[in-house]
């Protein structure tokens, strides 16, 4: 009897691979692409304890231990580049991680269905702009010569501002960017979470008398915390990591004091200077601490709710 069970079950897994032999096929190449990209460069990680030498290779380098972590730690900028990574990345969270919540709650309450299209068309499609064209966009619009937004201000009777060149002003168009562009593609997944909620639940608060607010306290934002706890868990893997191509061309020296991120300085120190052991140092170090930050606030989320990812 188990050996037919066995070979129920080898002809029963046989028979699901050749019926679905299109599927694995069109999961081989991104599975292929995860082990190239994000798998086998893991060995590399051993230049962050060697005077890495492209001759030399990776295994027969000079071994120096923990120096380059040393010397990150003795930069006179570490601590500024460490503070502005911290800051524009909290920051970012605060603005940019509620907002696709609320357009999804927003959107949820909206009965007219060709205005529930166009808003989530105008909203979706700032998504599909380049990061180069978005910055480039920025630039004509917050030109300190002939800019739209300058010219508006002057005629109004302020003063033109350099926005790109005035630090102050660095982390408030980061952030405005990445809010216009990400705030419709990312109520996505909330509307999707929406959909899944029982409408007999709104039924029956309706007729218990229940308003509009209500109903969104007491079943909509409960039924979305489950996705929005396992995103807030996953952004915190990124929280040291910014939109390093964004910032490589927003930018400039003049806005250092606040624009520089550990990203920024690795690229310059590290990579433009060819200094590959210093860059990887840097690069191990960020990820063990993201890999902290994401153990923490899964812990964190499974100790007070039975929400987490693991």
């Amino acid at each position: 009897m188990e050996r037919k069970k066995k070979k129920q079950h080898g002809f029963g897994w046989s028979r699901i691979w050749m019926r679905d032999r299109e599927l694995y096929a069109m999961c081989l190449a991104p599975l292929v692409m995860v082990v190239v990209f994000r798998y086998l460069p893991i060995y590399g990680i051993v230049m962050a304890f060697e005077r890495y030498t492209p001759s030399k290779g990776f295994f027969h380098s000079e071994f120096v231990g923990l120096k380059y972590f040393i010397q990150f730690f003795r930069d006179p900028f570490c601590f500024r580049i460490i503070k502005n990574t911290v800051l524009l990345s909290l920051y970012s969270l605060l603005w940019t991680f509620p907002a696709p919540i609320l357009l999804a709650l927003l959107l949820n309450e909206v009965r007219h269905a060709r205005y529930k299209k166009l808003v989530q068309t105008v909203t979706y499609l700032p998504h599909f702009i380049s990061v180069v064209i978005l910055v480039g966009l920025m630039k004509e619009l917050f030109s300190s010569v002939d800019g739209i937004v300058n010219r508006l201000i002057v005629a109004l009777g302020g003063s033109a501002v350099n926005f790109f060149s005035e630090p102050g002003w660095f982390r408030s168009l980061y952030i405005g960017s990445s809010l216009w562009q990400g705030v419709g593609y990312g109520s996505i997944i909330y509307l999707a979470a929406l959909a899944g909620i029982d409408m007999e639940q709104y039924e029956a608060a309706r007729i218990d008398g229940a308003n509009r607010l209500q109903k969104i306290l007491y079943i909509t934002l409960p039924g979305i915390m489950p996705t929005t706890v396992i995103l807030l868990i996953m952004r915190m893997g990124s929280l040291f990591s910014n939109d390093f191509q964004k910032i490589l061309l927003m930018y400039s020296p003049a806005t250092y004091s606040t624009a520089d991120v550990i990203s920024t300085y690795t690229y310059r120190y590290g990579l433009e200077n060819s200094n590959y052991s210093y860059a990887a140092a840097i690069g191990l170090m960020l990820s063990v601490i993201s890999f902290v930050f994401v153990w923490g606030a899964n812990a964190f989320s499974k100790k007070v709710s039975e929400n987490s990812l693991w």
